[in-house]
């Protein structure tokens, strides 16, 4: 069962070869199981799993179930799901449960009849690249758990890695979904800004942040961002469009197709083994029939500085919120209100995050705006005229998505540029509000290497069809970590 794809779930669902509540024992018991080593989950509740799946198989039963039904998600848990707790991976919300639903878990739980495992690790407010900074502790890469899994959505790309759940739910803000991916041989897509809600997402960088399924495959990629996409009132930076349906493409011919390299990507920086991967993936298309055109993406070396006053900044605006009065940790002794202010944030608050608030604070500072952040925003628009640009010339984007595979546990804890460099082939689509995902395409020294694909705005179907295609001549994307049968 855990080699199985969505559809090929659902087909066993239906087909009564094995029931909801069945298949969410079987993925609960590898939890228990593989979860103490890996840390890929924080939260877990068998008895409202088991009930979500009881309902799945009474509709399973009617004869009103979807596509979707009982088969068993993992969550971020930077997603409100109500009555479960959700952390954040932060002590400020480490006793937070939900009173709502966010739009995601809504349509996937309540509408598409999927059933929650649980709650995945992540960075601490989703601000960090390799899921060191959860207030739960580092969380451990299946391929090798000396390693990061990458950040900040690394509970879920462990999770699915690690066959403890067949597919998860991811956010990404600078490369939060993709780069795990990468790292744990994911598929993992980061949808154009605003196709789908952030109601009930726990804001990070309310300009960039975007919710994407993160799975074994592009065709379980797009069965996801199915339930996950659409308009929501509820959120104001939410597109109203069309409904689509992402797996309309999927096994169009990739004949004619033009892919464009940007020499930034192929430059220095890139580890040989990685480059090697790629350079492999880029001859399998040009035998599927697509050619390959060089661009240029001139501005990307401004995109990590340009992120990195941006999102701080949005951050220290979002985060003041947690001041200890309405919901949240709240110091347990102070002398005034202003005492219980800072010590709540000093207290709940871990290392990065406050080093990015403080960060944000200063470049809004009077004085400080306009010579950062509003250069920032004339950078952003910079980097987005460049992609601009370069789809007049090619139909999607293809690159590394990191420069290396998976780093060790605490190799860069001490160096925060570091940390930060690692995604330096994924920020600049957040700041262009381009979809991009992140595919399978290899191993260097038995790590996993991932591929990025980038696409115009909207063109998720074409994306998830280059994928596909790839993945039906290859077969990186199936093979399993050892020791995790």
């Amino acid at each position: 069962m855990i080699e199985k794809s969505l559809k090929e779930l659902g087909q066993s669902l239906a087909s009564k070869e094995i029931s909801a509540v069945e298949l969410a024992t079987l993925y609960l018991d590898r939890i228990e199981r593989l979860n103490p080593e890996i840390n890929a989950f924080v939260t877990v509740d068998r008895q409202k799993t088991l009930a979500m799946a009881a309902e799945a198989d009474a509709r399973l039963a009617a004869g009103t179930a979807g596509p979707l039904t009982g088969i068993p998600v993992a969550q971020k848990d930077i997603f409100c799901a109500e009555g479960w707790r959700t952390t954040c991976g932060s002590k400020m919300l480490a006793d937070f449960v939900a009173p709502y639903d966010a739009t995601v878990i809504d349509k996937l739980h309540r509408q598409a009849g999927m059933v929650s495992l649980g709650k995945t690790n992540m960075d601490e407010f989703a601000m960090g690249s390799s899921n060191e900074n959860s207030y739960f502790g580092a969380v451990k890469n299946p391929w090798d758990t000396s390693r990061v899994p990458g950040g900040s959505s690394g509970g879920s790309a462990a999770a699915v890695a690690a066959r403890m759940a067949p597919i998860a739910t991811g956010t990404d803000t600078g490369g939060s979904i993709r780069q795990p991916a990468g790292l744990c041989n994911l598929t993992g897509l980061k949808p154009t800004y605003g196709v789908v809600s952030r109601y009930g997402m726990i804001a990070y960088a309310s300009s960039l942040d975007q919710g994407g399924p993160m799975g074994v495959s592009a065709e379980d990629c797009a069965l996801l961002l199915n339930a996950m996409a659409g308009f929501d009132e509820r959120d104001s930076t939410s597109l109203d469009r069309p409904r689509e349906d992402y797996a309309r493409d999927l096994d169009l011919p990739l004949a004619g197709l033009k892919i464009g390299l940007p020499k930034e990507f192929f430059g220095e920086g890139c580890d040989a083994k990685v480059m090697a991967a790629v350079q492999a993936a880029i001859d399998e298309y040009r035998k599927l029939g697509a050619t390959t055109v060089e661009i240029s993406l001139p501005n990307t070396h401004l995109a990590i500085p340009a992120y990195y006053v941006i999102a701080p900044a949005e951050a220290s605006s979002n985060l003041s919120r947690y001041d200890g009065v309405r919901y949240g940790y709240r110091a347990p002794e102070y002398g005034n209100l202003d005492d219980m202010y800072m010590k709540t944030r000093a207290q709940g608050f871990g290392e990065e995050v406050k080093r990015r608030i403080l960060i944000g604070a200063y470049v809004l500072s009077h004085g400080y705006y306009d010579a950062y952040y509003l250069q920032a925003q004339r950078i952003r628009r910079l980097i987005a005229n460049d992609f601009v640009e370069a789809f007049k010339q090619c139909d999607v984007i293809l690159g590394p998505t990191s420069p290396t595979t998976a780093f060790r546990i605490s190799e860069k804890s001490a160096d925060p540029v570091q940390m930060y460099l690692s995604d330096i082939y994924t920020i600049s689509l957040n700041l262009a509000g381009l979809p991009g995902m992140s595919v399978p395409c290899g191993f260097a020294d038995g790590l996993p290497v991932g591929l990025q694909l980038i696409g115009n705005y909207f063109g998720e179907a074409r994306l998830l069809n280059v994928a596909h295609r790839y993945q039906q001549v290859t077969g990186w994307h199936r093979q399993l970590p050892a020791g995790i049968a």
